[in-house]
């Protein structure tokens, strides 16, 4: 039976594990993102949370236990300062696996190990003022259209009332010149006849 053998081999003997992973902790608390194989990282998450979870306690015992993986004097500082004040309210789950494909030479699975909310990539916490400020502008200019909108609408209705009285008016005018057109010719047509009649009537005379 395989009891109390837990964890990856990873092809290499016990001191050279050990070595391999304070290595990569020390890395990973440094520059808070490092490219590994996939069963790497899979195999070092444990060994960096179990380091920050010692980083937020604090104490003499903890650092005495984190000396022994972390091994840069800077790595150290960062873990029982700026880590440990980041992730205070945060209870496990301080880093993250990216998959990124396999590797060129060997087919290798590849992975990003990271830590969450890094330098520079918190989320901004968004404008819950504004949000319920914006409708109460926007209320606010809605009756101003309406109120504005109104006098068109009267404009409107006037121009209609005049273009339909227009129309009757100039009924009326074609009606009267066209029976003054019709009277005119009858006129004409009168006095005619009444030329030609003195006309016939002169050269008789001469005669």
């Amino acid at each position: 039976m395989r009891h109390l053998k837990t964890g990856r081999k990873l092809g290499r003997s016990t001191a050279h594990r050990k070595a391999l992973f304070r290595n990569m902790v020390t890395a990973l608390i440094r520059r808070e993102r490092i490219r590994t194989t996939l069963a790497k990282a899979k195999e070092l998450r444990s060994h960096v949370e179990k380091t920050i979870t010692l980083g937020k306690k604090g104490t003499l015992h903890a650092k005495r236990l984190a000396r022994r993986v972390v091994v840069e004097k800077d790595a150290f500082s960062k873990l029982f300062g700026p880590l440990s004040e980041r992730y205070a309210k945060r209870n496990g789950g301080y880093t993250r696996i990216i998959k990124i494909g396999n590797r060129r030479g060997d087919d290798a699975p590849m992975a990003f190990i990271e830590l969450v909310d890094r330098e520079g990539e918190a989320p901004a916490p968004k404008p819950k003022a504004e949000k319920k400020a914006a409708p109460k502008k926007a209320a606010a200019k809605k009756p101003a259209k309406k109120a504005e909108a109104k006098p068109a609408k009267e404009k409107k209705a006037v121009k209609k009332t005049e273009t339909k009285k227009k129309p009757a008016e100039a009924k009326k005018a074609d009606k009267k010149k066209t029976e003054t057109k019709k009277a005119a010719p009858k006129k004409a047509a009168a006095k005619k006849p009444a030329k030609a009649a003195t006309k016939k009537a002169t050269p008789k005379k001469k005669k």
